[in-house]
């Protein structure tokens, strides 16, 4: 028998707001969520900074977010929602089960965090657990979080690991950043020596596959 959540939805079932950048993807899950008699899926966005538009427009009672979307992360998305939507329930669903992810999921109010390799049955018992105030979390996942322990960089080291990213001179991170160029420098030398690498794009290699950015 499939379980409901009609009790906490006054249409009788769940409205679903989906964002998920591949459109095959994207499509899949919401005709899959849709066979689903008490699961409807009311709005579909391809990028993170459509999310709380489409949220405050369709009035969902559960958002499905990626992470790594275009224009805004799934992440910054979550903590949006939590401060303008808190009606809205956060389902993370992500390719990428690292630690960091998770924690930065939960710090940003997610009710929820799974990857997508599980099977559909159970994303759709994750989506009326969370509407009816449960936190789901892949357990593997979980457990790898708590043995590996929070993010050793700080937000500033973060800040200039990311800006590096796409090659920048120190000097550029420090126009991007308002920073002085020594101060870059000092902030890349604690990034490196906190992930235990040999330059800032092993720092930033390693701090992507821990979820820490």
């Amino acid at each position: 028998m499939t379980e409901t959540a009609e009790a906490h939805s006054p249409t009788g079932s769940v409205r679903v707001l989906l964002a998920e950048d591949q459109g095959m993807m994207r499509g899949a899950l919401a005709l899959l969520l849709g066979l689903e008699p008490d699961i409807e899926v009311v709005a579909q966005v391809a990028r993170g900074d459509e999310i709380l538009a489409a949220a405050l427009d369709s009035a969902p009672d559960v958002a499905l977010l990626d992470i790594e979307l275009p224009g805004r992360s799934g992440l910054d998305a979550a903590a949006e929602l939590r401060a303008r939507c808190p009606g809205c329930r956060v389902l993370i669903l992500t390719t990428f089960g690292r630690p960091g992810y998770l924690r930065r999921a939960m710090e940003a109010g997610a009710r929820g965090f799974l990857v997508k390799d599980g099977p559909v049955e159970e994303l759709a018992r994750a989506v009326r657990r969370v509407l009816r105030g449960e936190t789901v979390v892949d357990p593997a996942l979980a457990a790898a979080a708590l043995s590996a322990g929070p993010s050793p960089l700080t937000r500033r080291e973060a800040d200039v690991l990311t800006a590096g990213a796409d090659g920048s001179t120190v000097a550029d991170i420090a126009h991007a950043l308002h920073l002085s160029e020594s101060t870059v420098r000092n902030y890349l030398s604690a990034a490196i020596g906190k992930t235990g690498t040999r330059n800032r794009t092993e720092a930033l290699r390693e701090a992507r596959s821990q979820g820490w950015l």
